[in-house]
């Protein structure tokens, strides 16, 4: 994702991406030469990241996923003296799919029975997917159920007759699959199905740099991909 942003950036007529950070570079000399920073490393580096932007003023798009409560904390924390856009995936396509997702909810109402499926490459280290963990919440909250309460992480044994309340999630994992995610309605005689899949990363590093861009001049607090694509 590293070299998917800067190869983005590069491409990109209004950015240019003047520092690249890894493991052990340090932070504060080469956050001064910046004026956003993208982020696609790991959730656990983001409480650290979060303070060294707040304290040098710079705008920060997060595109890791998995993190922990403290984590998530620590993001609130820094939203507020600075624009962070935080978002589990930042395609343009997969965020339709968020959009789509909300609007098909609440159009075929409790008839159907909703599952989600995801497929990512074998090296990919938490499950379900920021993606699909936000299409699950968006469906939970459409629905009016629990999204911590009434998922259905796989089933195995005999779980018996689904409820009605339930939201199915489902992992795969294997290959270089980029990231593949369905949303499934089935109903009696009838089934919809929601589906989007990424052949390369270059998808997500686009819509990132957009992000950074779309921050400028925006006041401090928390906003995703939806707020930078006016999906609201």
């Amino acid at each position: 994702m590293g070299a998917a942003v800067v190869a983005c950036a590069n491409a990109d007529p209004d950015t240019i991406p003047v520092r690249q950070i890894d493991v052990g570079d340090p932070l504060a000399e080469n956050l001064a030469a910046c004026d956003a920073v993208i982020d696609f490393s790991f959730h656990g580096f983001t409480p650290e990241l979060v303070s060294a932007c707040a304290g040098a003023g710079k705008m920060l798009v997060i595109g890791t996923t998995g993190h922990a409560e403290d984590e998530l904390a620590a993001i609130r924390a820094g939203s507020a003296s600075l624009p962070i856009c935080f978002a589990p995936n930042f395609s343009v396509g997969v965020n339709t799919l968020f959009w789509l997702t909300r609007k098909a909810t609440e159009i075929l109402g409790d008839d159907f029975d909703l599952e989600v499926v995801e497929m990512h490459h074998r090296m990919k280290i938490d499950s379900p997917s920021g993606t699909a963990k936000r299409l699950g919440q968006i469906l939970a909250e459409v629905s009016g159920v629990s999204y911590d309460k009434d998922t259905r992480h796989g089933r195995v044994g005999e779980v018996g007759a689904r409820t009605d309340r339930e939201i199915g999630m489902h992992a795969l994992r294997g290959g270089d699959v980029v990231g593949d995610h369905t949303v499934i309605y089935a109903g009696d005689g009838e089934r919809v199905e929601l589906k989007h899949k990424a052949s390369n990363r270059n998808t997500f590093a686009k819509g990132a740099v957009r992000a950074a861009k779309w921050l400028r001049g925006k006041a401090p607090g928390i906003y995703d991909m939806e707020d930078v694509l006016g999906l609201r």
